[in-house]
């Protein structure tokens, strides 16, 4: 009897504690709501004159878009009702406020405001709290240590090795029909498949409201395989990291390095020392890596694809450049830094297409304090601003017929009409990309010794459907009809 009613209480004493823990659990989400609507009442009332398109109480804008992503277009035309600007709603409670004119783009991109710290926290996790999502001292510590692995010393040796690997990739380009780049790749290497899944898992996690909490998409199926991808990708990169500290354990490959005066990428990461003389922790050198082999792969794959899929598109183009092309380099095979400079036509045709296809299509940052337009309109301080680069490229009242493709809007008499931030490719302003005059060498590279080797001619069967992820892709790849060129 003694035992039943001690069981009893022990019961009861549970039951009470359930109960309470349902009762804080639920009060807890109650405010929690609360605080979230009234926090979406402020961002209503701050950003009422920035009309934007009509939106779902629930859903916002999300569900105006396709899933798989392939209306970009849509962001254009609402651009043409909401001159300048116009807000965007992903959920409930989370706004941006949408820019898509020069003079406000010079605004934003001019001032030191930070990455928004919604949509870029999805990628710590993966690549880490690097150059790409830093903020403050940090950034500006670690920009200032890299900007020297980027300078004119150490980019010229690096066009030979450009130049031998393309010449690889284009010997061994022998079918009738190909799958371009980016798409070819991502089946077989698995670094690269990690990064096409990572690229579209953090895509998933902005549209899906509830995956913005940590937890529900951690325990979710798609953050396992966020989690799984995020492996396979350190893995790469501490691997890349760890041959390197190998070869500079050898005197002689550590004397030739400290005799240079700009020491490469990796380089840099590896023999930093600050004023107390340490270097950047394992994390901090694999966070800058991760960063860089994303962005310097997935984005220079991107403008190099369709670059070559907007020649293969406008064959008149594409002939003046093989022309250029092959009177550049003189009977010679492979470019040579000296020959970049001798290629003006088809660096305005790489830049027409970067202009149609920006790699990144926008970007995006967080308001630390109020910021006025030059239209008087202002907006407010914690507002996330989105940058949207493709519909900049593509407004109409910035660019003369902006769908089709004229390399010539590139001339410099026809540049210096426009504002420098009509063309934005690389972002600009103190963050813009530290790596755009690799890129852009590379650019010229590979579809220089591309157009000297094949004509090409798209294939009108399988056209490109662009997808805006993290960089701009197709969701079907890109494919190019080749033909050896006998010289």
């Amino acid at each position: 009897m003694e035992l039943f009613e001690t069981l009893k209480k022990v019961t009861l004493g549970s039951y009470r504690i359930h109960h309470l823990v349902a009762i804080f659990s639920l009060v807890y989400v109650v405010l929690k709501i609360s605080k979230l609507i009234v926090k979406r009442n402020e961002w209503i009332r701050a950003l009422e004159t920035f009309p934007g398109p009509p939106k779902h109480w629930l859903f916002g804008h999300v569900r105006e878009f396709k899933e798989d992503g392939t209306d970009m277009y849509k962001v254009v035309k609402w651009g043409e009702s909401y001159p300048l600007a116009f807000q965007m709603w992903f959920g409930p409670f989370v706004s941006f406020l949408n820019i898509h004119h020069p003079d406000y783009v010079k605004t934003i991109l001019a001032s030191t405001e930070p990455k928004d710290d919604f949509l870029y926290r999805f990628l710590i996790p993966w690549i880490g709290d690097g150059l790409l999502v830093s903020e403050g001292q940090k950034w500006f510590r670690h920009r200032r240590l890299l900007t020297p692995g980027f300078h004119y010393d150490v980019l010229k040796p690096y066009v030979k090795l450009m130049a031998d690997s393309a010449k690889t990739m284009l010997v061994q380009e022998v079918t009738h029909t190909f799958l371009l780049f980016f798409s070819r790749f991502s089946g077989t290497n698995s670094y690269i498949k990690a990064v096409y899944e990572l690229s579209d898992l953090v895509n998933v996690r902005f549209r899906i409201f509830p995956y913005h909490s940590e937890w529900i998409f951690q325990l979710s199926p798609h953050g396992y395989k966020y989690r799984k991808a995020c492996n396979v990708a350190h893995s790469h990169t501490e691997e890349i990291i760890r041959k390197r500290k190998e070869a500079l354990k050898d005197e002689k490959e550590l004397g030739r390095i400290q005799a240079k005066r700009n020491l490469d990428f990796l380089d840099i990461l590896l023999c930093a020392r600050d004023e107390d003389q340490q270097g950047l922790s394992d994390e901090a050198i694999r966070a800058e890596v991760d960063t860089f082999m994303f962005e310097g792969h997935d984005t220079t794959a991107s403008g190099i694809s369709w670059t070559l899929y907007s020649l293969a598109c406008n064959p008149e183009h594409q002939q003046i450049c093989r022309d250029e092309v092959i009177s550049a380099l003189e009977g010679r095979d492979t470019m040579e830094w000296e020959d970049l400079s001798k290629i003006p036509y088809t660096t305005m045709c790489i830049k027409e297409s970067l202009r149609l296809y920006p790699p990144v299509p926008g970007i995006s940052r967080k308001i630390t304090k109020p910021i006025t337009f030059f239209d008087g309109r202002t907006v407010p301080e914690g507002c996330l601003v989105g940058t949207s680069i493709f519909g900049i490229h593509r407004n109409a009242t910035v660019w003369e017929n902006p769908n089709e493709f004229d390399p010539l809007r590139f001339l410099p008499e026809n540049s210096a009409k426009r504002s420098p931030h009509a063309f934005v490719p690389f972002s600009a302003g103190p963050r813009n990309c530290i790596g755009q005059n690799f890129a852009m060498n590379e650019m010229k590279v590979v579809v220089a010794q591309t157009l000297k080797r094949y004509q090409l001619t798209e294939d009108p069967m399988k056209k490109p459907k662009m997808i805006p992820r993290l960089v701009l892709r197709s969701l079907n790849g890109i494919h190019l009809k080749i033909k050896p060129i006998i010289l």
